[in-house]
C-alpha cells in the first residue's frame, strides 16, 4: 500500500473516474441551494438530487465529485461525538461517482474494487477488505463472489438498517453495499485481541458505500422498479487517509495534524502527552475546519438555523482552547492553518480569509463576555435542596441538609441561552459540590432536537407533479426572451389544471398553458417571471400573469383565457414590454449595486438573497456593520457614475469552471448548470446570471438608494429604485424641499442653516422652561420640609410630591434633598400625564442598613428597584401617589 497525502488521496479518486468518462464537478456550497430540507449539505449526492427525482438534466450521465459536507445539526448531528472518537467530525469531504441511468451494479462495484486495490489507486491489500449487500440483494453478492473473487467469508448479508438507503420515506431507494477494512487489533476500542467482522469495536471501519438506487416507494411503502436505475456513492476522504497513512484515527493523518500542532503551540501544550488534552485539541481542529468552510459559504453566527449551529461549534471550540488554558483568542488564527492546508482543493477560502478570520474573532470576544455572564447567572441560579426547599441559590446552602441539584430547565437554559457547555457546568458541579438533572437536561434536548427537525425536516424534496415531469421529458422549452419579447409564432403544447392535463379551457377560465416557443422568462435567481398576452387572429387569447419553471427545462405560463384553447393551437407570445424593460433596468443594477458594495466594503461582500421586482430591487448582503452614509453616498455614487459610462452589457455562453476561473462571481444559495450564461460590465462587474439584463448601463437611467438595515446577524439588506421611479422620488423630493423653503421663508441652500437657528432657540426655550420647573419643585420640597420630614425610630424620613418633573430633574432634586438632609430617607413623587415616577434614595451612611431597593419594593402599586443608594418605580395610578409616598415611613419602620 502507497503512502499519500490527503490531498494526493483526493485527487487520485477525481481522476480516476475522470479517466472513466465522468465528469469532474466542483464541491457544491455547504448551503444547500433551493433545498429547505436540508440545514446543511451532508452528502455527495444533495447536489444531484433533483436529478435523480427527474426535476433537472444534465448534460453528462456520469460524474464525481469531493463534496464538503458538515453533520452538526437537523437530522444529521455528530456534533456533541466530535474529539472523543476516532471518525466522528462536523466538517468532512464525502468523494463520490455517481450514474445516473448509464452504469449499475457491475460496474460500480468493479470500480469500487479496482480503486481501493490496485497499485495505481489505493492499494489496500484485498485480504483487508470484507464487502456487506442487503439481504435480498442476490445480484450484488454474487458479483463480490464471482466477478470480484471475494470468499464467501467476506460478504456478508445484512439488514434494512444497514444496507438499505432512502432519500425520504418516499422516493427514490434502495439496496447499498458497503467496503470495510480491517485496521488490525490494535484498532479495537474493546480491546479485542481477535474479533471478527461484523465486530464494531472499531477494528473493521467502513470506507466506501455504494448505493443502487434501483426503486420508487410510495407512500404504502410499496417498492416499484425506477426506470432508470442509478448509482450513488461517499466515500469519506478522512477514512481513506487513515487507511493510506496507517493511522488509526482520522485525527492523526495529515488533514488534521497541523491544525492540531498550531493549536497545541498555542496552548503550550503537546498531542498525545494527556487524554483530556488530546481531546480539546481534536475538537478544535475539527470545528476549526467546519468554521473556516461555514463562514466561506456565507453562513455567520446567529441564534437560529445555520447561524446557530455555526454558534454552537465555535464556542465549542472556543471554551476547549479556556480548558487548555488559552487565555487570549486564539481561534481565529486556525483559519489561516485551515486554508494553507486545504486551498490546493478549496482555493476560495484564501480570498475570503480576511473576512473568516474577523468573524471568528468577533465571535471569540462575544463570547468570552457571555460566558462571563452565565458564570454569574449561574451564582444566582435557583437550585432544589434534598430536604425540600425549592429556588434558593447554593449560597443559601448553610441552611439546608443534603445536597442540592440544578434541575434540567435551569440547566437548558444555562446551555442555550448562556451558551454554558454541559462539560463546563459538570466541573464546575463537580468543583461546588451540587448535582445535575441530566435526565431532566436530556429532555430539554431531545424537545429542542424535535423542534430543530419540525423547522428542517432531512429528507425528500417535493417532487414536482409527474404532468411536468413528463411535458420536459418530451423536450425542453425554448427560450427566446432574451433576443426578443415577441414570438411570432409558437405552438400550445398542454394545458395543465391541478397537476393534470386538460383538452380545453372557456374565456374566463385559469389554467397552465405550455409552449413550445416561448420569450416569457420565468422566475429565477431572484427576478420575478414575466407577464403579457397570448393573441391569436382573433385578438387576446389569454393573459399571462406569471411565469415560472416547475422543472428544469420547462416554462409553465399562467393564464386566463379570453377565448376557448385547445392544445395544438398556433398563438403568437408578447411579453408586457414595459415592465420587462424596468425589471432589466432593477436586474442590471443590482450587479452593479453588488459591485460597488465590493469597492466601498470589502471583498467579503456576498449576495445573500435578493428580488428583482419592475418597481424596485432588494439586495441582502454578508457585512457586519451598519453603512454609514459616506459609504452609502459613495455607492450609490459608483453605481451612477457606471450608468452614465453607457457601456455595454456582455453575456457569453461557457462552461462552469471556464467561467469561474474568468473571475465571475458565483452567487450565495444559487444552483448552476454546467453550461453558464455570464453577464459582464467591462471592467467593474462580472456575475453567473441567467435573467434578464439591458443592452447597456445608461438604459438603467437613474439609480437611488431609499433604505438599507439589518435583517439578521451579519446580514444587511438595500433597496434602490431606477429609471423613471427614481427620478420620481427625486423630483418629489426637490418639491418637498422648495415647500419647506416657502414655509421657513429661507432659500434652498439656506434651509440647513435655518432649520438649525430654529432648533437652537426651541433648545434653549425648553432649558428656560426646565429650569423654571426645577425651581418651583424645589420651592415645594422647602414648603414640605417640615410637614413631610419624620423621625423614624432612629431615621429621619423625607417624603416629598413635586408634579411635572422628568426623572432626570427628580435625580438632581434627590441629590439635593439628601444632601439638606445630612442622614436619612428620601421618598420623591411626581406625576404627569397619567403616569407616576418614583424615587426613593437613602444616604451612604444608611445604604447598607435600609437598601433603597428593598425599600421601594415594599410601596403598594408599583414596581421597580435599584441599587442600594438610589432606586426608581413607576405607575398609572397619580392618584394613589400620595399614599405611596406616606407608605414610606412604616417601609422603614419595618425595615429597621
Amino acid at each position: 500500500m502507497e503512502w499519500m497525502t490527503g490531498n494526493q488521496a483526493r485527487s487520485r479518486f477525481l481522476d480516476y473516474f475522470a479517466d472513466r468518462g465522468h465528469q469532474k464537478v466542483h464541491s457544491s456550497s455547504l448551503v444547500p441551494a433551493n433545498d429547505p430540507t436540508l440545514l446543511f449539505t451532508n452528502a455527495g449526492m444533495n447536489q444531484f438530487k433533483d436529478v435523480f427525482l427527474g426535476l433537472e438534466k444534465r448534460n453528462y450521465r456520469r460524474a464525481t465529485t469531493a463534496q464538503k459536507c458538515v453533520r452538526a445539526g437537523g437530522k444529521h448531528n455528530d456534533l456533541e461525538n466530535v474529539g472523543f472518537t476516532n471518525r466522528h467530525h462536523t466538517f468532512f469531504e464525502m468523494l463520490g461517482n455517481f450514474s445516473f441511468g448509464d452504469y449499475f451494479k457491475q460496474e460500480a462495484i468493479a470500480f469500487a474494487w479496482e480503486l481501493v486495490t490496485s497499485p495505481s489507486g489505493y492499494g489496500i491489500e484485498p485480504r483487508r477488505l470484507y464487502a456487506t449487500v442487503f439481504r435480498d440483494d442476490d445480484l450484488a453478492y454474487e458479483l463480490w463472489r464471482n466477478q470480484i473473487g471475494l470468499p464467501s467469508e467476506k460478504v456478508f448479508r445484512l439488514g434494512e438498517k444497514d444496507n438499505f438507503w432512502a432519500m425520504g420515506d418516499t422516493g427514490p431507494c434502495g439496496p447499498c453495499s458497503e467496503l470495510h477494512v480491517d485496521l488490525g487489533p490494535r484498532a479495537s476500542e474493546a480491546g479485542h485481541a481477535d474479533c471478527n467482522f461484523p465486530c464494531e469495536c472499531g477494528r473493521y471501519v467502513e470506507i466506501w458505500n455504494l448505493v443502487f438506487m434501483q426503486f420508487e416507494r410510495d407512500a404504502a411503502g410499496k417498492l416499484a422498479p425506477l426506470p432508470q436505475p442509478s448509482i450513488d456513492t461517499g466515500a469519506g476522504l478522512e477514512r481513506l487517509a487513515a487507511v493510506v497513512q496507517d493511522k488509526i484515527s482520522n485525527f492523526e493523518t495529515d488533514l488534521f495534524q497541523p491544525i492540531i500542532a498550531a493549536a497545541g503551540k498555542l496552548a503550550g501544550v503537546r498531542y498525545g502527552a494527556a487524554p483530556a488534552g488530546d481531546i480539546s485539541l481534536r475538537i478544535i481542529a475539527d470545528h476549526s475546519r467546519a468554521a473556516t468552510f461555514l463562514i466561506g459559504d456565507g453562513v455567520l453566527p446567529a441564534n437560529e438555523g445555520r447561524g446557530y449551529v455555526l454558534r454552537k461549534i465555535l464556542r465549542r471550540a472556543i471554551r476547549h482552547g479556556k480548558m487548555l488554558d488559552i487565555a487570549e483568542t486564539f481561534l481565529y488564527r486556525l483559519a489561516e492553518v485551515v486554508t494553507d492546508e486545504m486551498e490546493t482543493a478549496y482555493p476560495e477560502l484564501r480570498s475570503q480569509l480576511a473576512r473568516t478570520q474577523e468573524v471568528i474573532r468577533g465571535e471569540e470576544e462575544r463570547f468570552t463576555h457571555t460566558l462571563s455572564l452565565a458564570l454569574k447567572e449561574l451564582d444566582r441560579i435557583p437550585l432544589r435542596w434534598a430536604d425540600g426547599s425549592e429556588d434558593l441559590p447554593l449560597s443559601h446552602s448553610q441552611s439546608h441538609i443534603g445536597a442540592a441539584t440544578l434541575t434540567g430547565a435551569r440547566m437548558f437554559k444555562l446551555y442555550d441561552t448562556y451558551g454554558l457547555p454541559l462539560d463546563l457546568l459538570q466541573e464546575i458541579a463537580r468543583e461546588r459540590g451540587f448535582e445535575l438533572d441530566l435526565a431532566g437536561f436530556e429532555a430539554e434536548m431531545e424537545a429542542q432536537r424535535k423542534r430543530a427537525r419540525a423547522s428542517w425536516k432531512g429528507g425528500a424534496k417535493a417532487a414536482a407533479a409527474p404532468v411536468y415531469q413528463e411535458l420536459a421529458a418530451a423536450g425542453r422549452t425554448r427560450f427566446s426572451g432574451y433576443e426578443s419579447l415577441y414570438e411570432r409564432q409558437t405552438t400550445l403544447l398542454a394545458l395543465v389544471r391541478d397537476g393534470k392535463k386538460i383538452e380545453a379551457i372557456e374565456p374566463g377560465e385559469s389554467a397552465e398553458a405550455a409552449l413550445d416557443l416561448t420569450p416569457f422568462y420565468a422566475s429565477s435567481g431572484g427576478q420575478i417571471g414575466d407577464r403579457g398576452v397570448l393573441v391569436n387572429a382573433e385578438g387576446t387569447a389569454a393573459e399571462v400573469t406569471d411565469t415560472y419553471a416547475p422543472v428544469a427545462g420547462l416554462i409553465i405560463h399562467k393564464i386566463i383565457a379570453r377565448q376557448r384553447l385547445e392544445p395544438g393551437m398556433q398563438l403568437e407570445a408578447a411579453v408586457d414590454e414595459a415592465r420587462r424593460w424596468a425589471t432589466r433596468r432593477n436586474h442590471t443594477a443590482t450587479h452593479l449595486l453588488h459591485a460597488a458594495l465590493r469597492r466601498v466594503l470589502g471583498p467579503h461582500v456576498k449576495q445573500a438573497g435578493s428580488i428583482v421586482e419592475p418597481d424596485r430591487l432588494r439586495f441582502d448582503f454578508t457585512h457586519f456593520t451598519s453603512l454609514s452614509p459616506a459609504e452609502l453616498e459613495e455607492i450609490e455614487r459608483l453605481v451612477n457614475e457606471e450608468i452614465l459610462k453607457n457601456d455595454p452589457v456582455e453575456t457569453q455562453i461557457l462552461p462552469l469552471e471556464e467561467a469561474l476561473n474568468t473571475g465571475a462571481m458565483a452567487l450565495f444559495g444559487e444552483k448552476y448548470q454546467e453550461q453558464v450564461r455570464v453577464v459582464t460590465v467591462p471592467g467593474f462587474s462580472k456575475e453567473l446570471c441567467g435573467g434578464t439584463h439591458c443592452r447597456a448601463t445608461g438604459d438603467i437611467g437613474l439609480c437611488r438608494i431609499i433604505s438599507e438595515g439589518g435583517i439578521s446577524a451579519g446580514v444587511r439588506r438595500i433597496e434602490a429604485i431606477t429609471g423613471l421611479r427614481a427620478w420620481r422620488e427625486y423630483r418629489e423630493a426637490g418639491e418637498r424641499l422648495h415647500r419647506l423653503s416657502e414655509l421657513l421663508r429661507a432659500s434652498e441652500p439656506e434651509l440647513t442653516q435655518t432649520v438649525e437657528r430654529m432648533l437652537e432657540e426651541q433648545r434653549r426655550r425648553q432649558r428656560e422652561l426646565d429650569e423654571e420647573r426645577l425651581k418651583s419643585a424645589q420651592e415645594q420640597g422647602r414648603n414640605q420640609w417640615g410637614e413631610r420630614q419624620r423621625l423614624v425610630k432612629d431615621v429621619k424620613v423625607l417624603a416629598v410630591r413635586v408634579d411635572r418633573l422628568e426623572r432626570s430633574q427628580l435625580r438632581q432634586m434627590m441629590d439635593e434633598l439628601r444632601r439638606k438632609l445630612g442622614s436619612g430617607v428620601v421618598a420623591l413623587g411626581s406625576a404627569q400625564d397619567g403616569k407616576t415616577a418614583l424615587l426613593v434614595g437613602v444616604t451612604a451612611d444608611l445604604a447598607e442598613r435600609l437598601p433603597a431597593g428593598k425599600l421601594i419594593r415594599k410601596l403598594p402599586g408599583i414596581s421597580g428597584g435599584g441599587r442600594a443608594d438610589l432606586a426608581e418605580a413607576g405607575g398609572r395610578e397619580p392618584e394613589k401617589l400620595d399614599s405611596v409616598l406616606d407608605a414610606i415611613y412604616q417601609a422603614v419602620e419595618d425595615s429597621l
